[in-house]
């Protein structure tokens, strides 16, 4: 049971006494087996991970937070944001997945001219936040993603300004990623992939307009859900 992890809201300190959420109990109690006694890890909205020891009396589930552990971080030096096209289909189900586990920290759905798919409903987006909850208990995340509420491509382009380097992936540009891994730089960067056909001429022009790297992904033209993978497994190395 050492091995499990679940995440806990707030601040806690060591002898804390917490309730876990009804859908972490269930899953201790009904398909991990939990008794009381059993130790797991739990992780606080600080980043903060605790031994705990459980308690548990039928769907309740109590940690007592008895040591604060001290480990290597398993986060991304910096703050890497992926900002992803609506695609078909259950493909953003894996993207939220694999991009959780290689260290995203927040995912912006947003829909392009080409988008075949033109919302995310809550119920949605929803999913998806329990779906990257899940992944970064299983791959040891220290902090939660967080998947936003869809944007249009206006609303993006606006986002870009919180952002020291935005690399925005399109087939037709000019320079490879290769051309801006030594000027990564510091501070917060946001990656942008587009739908199943693309982003548009426009589109492109605008992002550039407004501050993002035109990035070409080599000679091969990716699927959207791998082009996410790949663009952000380059640049967490990089990092």
């Amino acid at each position: 049971m050492r091995e499990t992890r679940f995440f806990i809201e707030g601040k806690h300190a060591q002898g804390d006494r917490v309730t876990l959420a009804p859908g972490d109990a269930r899953k201790l109690v009904s398909v991990l087996r939990a008794k009381s006694g059993d130790t797991i890890e739990l992780l606080d909205s600080a980043s903060q991970r605790f031994s705990a020891r459980l308690e548990v009396d039928g769907a309740t589930v109590v940690g007592i937070l008895d040591a604060l552990l001290l480990r290597p971080t398993t986060e991304l030096p910096r703050r890497v944001d992926l900002a992803q096209a609506l695609p078909k289909g259950q493909k953003m189900d894996d993207i939220v997945e694999r991009t959780t586990e290689l260290g995203v920290t927040r995912i912006l759905p947003f829909v392009s001219e080409r988008s075949i798919v033109r919302e995310a409903p809550p119920a949605r987006i929803e999913r998806w936040n329990r779906i990257a909850r899940s992944a970064a208990e299983q791959s040891g995340r220290e902090r939660l993603p967080l998947v936003l509420d869809g944007l249009t491509f206006s609303q993006l382009l606006a986002h870009f300004t919180e952002y020291d380097l935005v690399l925005f992936a399109w087939e037709m540009a000019e320079e490879n990623l290769r051309a801006h891994l030594s000027g990564i730089g510091t501070g917060n960067i946001l990656l942008v992939v587009g739908p199943e056909g693309g982003f548009s001429h426009v589109e492109a022009s605008s992002a550039q307009d407004a501050g993002a790297q035109l990035i070409g992904l080599g000679p091969r033209i990716f699927r959207t859900e791998t082009a996410a993978l790949v663009l952000l497994s380059i640049v967490g190395y990089e990092l």
